[in-house]
């Protein structure tokens, strides 16, 4: 994807390495190393803010995208958002942190431009990068969650080292799968500002188990398929190979997939993502259409 001629967005910050205290709550759960015996249960809905869990067992490692969890989310994380880094962290200084700072300018132009077409105000998010730990509105940040999206600050957060991670264990490589991320995190920013969140996270209290997992899954695809209108919105900028990296992401992280992945049969009652057929198809109809009202995913049928 050609992004070089964009200035880095400014609405970033850096924290660098262990830019958080060590602390566990606030929302951000997952974890390093778990045990693929424990699948079942950290497949289920309560996963903190959003989160990209790491799950090895023996010889078998994957990631697993779980962004947007956002029942636990009120704003009453623990550790306290520390809203400037320390040190002298700078911020797009690397040439993944200066890709991903290209792809938020991005997402910014873009849904400046369609929110505007409706007589409304863009207010963007703003993206942290940390290394190994940090912190966040929702809680700690971990290397191990992957990048995931705080509603109670309104933030993004990256440890970069995930993209190696997506290309190397899930076979997701390509620099529109890394786009196609951080696109999707901005999605669940634009369903916070909407208050699509909101109203998920209100019917999510009083669901059971099932019914929430299956709210969840219209979120993220929801937020898949706004990754998808802001790539048809740069269509100018797509390169030959664009498309297929997309799919072959979103693909990759569908929880049929990761179940397989992790030798256990695919319960759709425990989906939190959905299919992989699901994220691709709506990955696919934001890119078809280009418009954000084609993205409906909580209407009869949808998914």
């Amino acid at each position: 994807m050609r992004l070089d001629d964009l200035d880095p967005s400014k609405n970033v910050r850096d924290q660098g390495r262990g830019g958080g205290r060590s602390f566990g709550g606030g929302g951000g759960g997952g974890g390093l190393g778990l045990l693929l015996s424990f699948l079942p249960m950290l497949l289920g809905r309560k996963l903190g803010c959003g989160t990209i869990l790491l799950i090895g067992g023996g010889a078998l490692a994957f990631l697993y995208f779980s962004s947007g969890s956002l029942q636990l989310a009120d704003g009453a994380g623990g550790g306290g958002f520390q809203s400037e880094s320390s040190g002298a962290n700078v911020a797009c200084d690397t040439a993944e942190e200066r890709f991903a700072c290209q792809v938020l300018a991005s997402t910014e132009q873009t849904w400046s431009r369609l929110f505007q077409a409706n007589g409304q105000t863009y207010r963007p998010t703003t993206l942290t990068f940390y290394q190994q730990s940090g912190q966040s509105g929702c809680g700690a940040a971990q290397s191990a969650m992957g990048p995931f999206y705080c509603p109670a600050d309104q933030g993004v957060y990256l440890d970069t080292s995930f993209f190696n991670e997506m290309a190397t264990r899930l076979g997701a490589k390509g620099d529109f799968a890394q786009a196609y991320v951080i696109a999707h995190e901005v999605g669940h920013h634009i369903q916070n500002l909407a208050g699509t969140a909101d109203q998920v996270r209100n019917a999510q209290r009083t669901a059971s188990k099932a019914e929430g997992n299956a709210l969840q899954v219209r979120m993220e695809l929801q937020a898949d398929c706004y990754a998808g209108v802001w790539a048809a919105q740069n269509a100018d900028r797509m390169e030959p190979g664009d498309v297929e990296e997309g799919l072959n992401a979103a693909h990759a992280i569908g929880d049929d997939t990761l179940m397989r992945g992790a030798g256990q049969q695919p319960v759709e009652s425990m989906f939190t993502h959905g299919s992989s057929e699901q994220r691709m198809a709506w990955l696919r109809k934001g890119m078809q259409t280009g418009n954000p009202s084609s993205c409906d995913t909580f209407a009869n049928g949808a998914v």
